[in-house]
């Protein structure tokens, strides 16, 4: 309590595990409280309501850089379950270790966490959910001073947030996502695997609920559809999304038959780019046109939902997704929406030939 006391730019980094509503509901509470610029760590964006005038942004991959300069000049870090590890650190280039510039405050489950990377100024061995619970009866003796910040992190985050409309190929990503964040309601459930094509559901998809994300912070790819079978099965009046790459699908994509089999209706939403994207980016960054083993020889992945006893749409161009996405909802069935993506558009921001030249 002293430290946030006496805080100039603190900020609050959520991850990990043991959360619940509950827990979530308190943070907020929290946030407003004190006035606390708030972002979630890598692929735990469902732990803050993104579009809550505290929220900044998520600590991960391909983090907007104006969030990352506001974690390193903060004076004081609450970091609440998470680890701060390779991904939402940035490559432990956010906090210093092992000694951090800014004053540490480190709550995690595991007591081996506490001081493995980061020497914090104070560690509190407890759960998230153990830890706002407690801190939620704590009131600042004076109005926060940082107000202004806070507001501000908020509006660089909802611009970094809004897709480009325009990139290379007939197809883009970002209005995509943006339409679901518009048509799906609030408790849908997005599971995803690993791979380029996850950056866009996480920079552009605005979560606004506890337990409705499922995605590997282990960066395994695969885990999209299984995990979206086990979701429609638990949760069958909720909408449930599962988004793969074309080598992503094809690790695990069989689970497809699980949900025909059981009757559950998801929606798997295929980006085909005809590469492993993530593995050619990292070739062509550090071996410029040194290309091994990355392109595929895929299906046709709406006649293999069709084969399966589902439903299957094709995105050739961005206008094709809206009709496509409800046709695919109206079928009542498991189905695969298949998007056509140019290889080109390898992340929001950079093309592969980009990256290429760059190196």
């Amino acid at each position: 309590q002293m430290l946030l006391a006496n805080a100039k730019r603190p900020f609050v980094i959520l991850g990990g595990t043991r959360w619940n509503e509950e827990a979530v509901a308190q943070m907020r509470v929290i946030a407003e409280t004190w006035s606390l610029p708030v972002g979630c760590s890598f692929r735990r964006q469902m732990l803050f309501d993104h579009l809550h005038p505290n929220y900044a942004g998520d600590v991960g991959i391909g983090i907007n850089p104006k969030l990352a300069e506001q974690i390193k000049q903060a004076d004081v870090v609450l970091l609440i379950g998470g680890r701060l590890g390779e991904m939402p650190s940035s490559d432990y280039t956010l906090l210093k270790s092992p000694y951090p510039d800014q004053a540490l405050l480190h709550v995690h489950a595991d007591a081996g966490e506490l001081g493995r990377v980061y020497r914090p100024t104070i560690a509190i061995n407890a759960s998230p959910a153990a830890f706002v619970e407690a801190f939620a009866k704590c009131k600042p003796a004076a109005s926060p001073s940082w107000a202004a910040e806070v507001e501000k992190a908020h509006a660089a985050y909802l611009e970094w947030s809004t897709p480009p409309q325009t990139g290379p190929g007939a197809v883009q990503m970002g209005p995509i996502i943006e339409h679901l964040g518009k048509v799906l309601p609030e408790d849908a459930i997005l599971t995803n695997g690993a791979g380029n094509y996850a950056t866009w559901v996480h920079r552009f998809y605005r979560t606004r609920r506890f337990g409705t994300q499922a995605a590997p912070t282990s960066g395994s790819m695969g885990y999209g559809t299984p995990a979206a079978v086990a979701a429609k099965s638990l949760f069958p009046d909720r909408t449930v999304i599962a988004f793969a790459g074309d080598g992503c699908f094809l690790m695990n994509g069989q689970e497809f038959a699980t949900a025909v089999q059981y009757d559950l209706p998801i929606i798997v939403i295929v980006v085909n780019n005809g590469i492993y994207g993530t593995i050619r980016m990292h070739q062509e960054r550090e071996y410029p046109s040194r290309v091994v083993a990355t392109e595929l020889k895929n299906p046709n992945f709406a006649a293999l939902a069709r084969a399966y006893g589902g439903h299957g749409e094709t995105v050739e161009k961005t206008t094709d997704f809206a009709p496509a996405f409800e046709r695919a909802l109206a079928s009542g069935k498991p189905a695969i929406v298949e998007i056509k993506l140019d290889p080109e558009a390898i992340t929001p921001t950079r093309t592969l030939t980009q990256i290429r030249n760059k190196s």
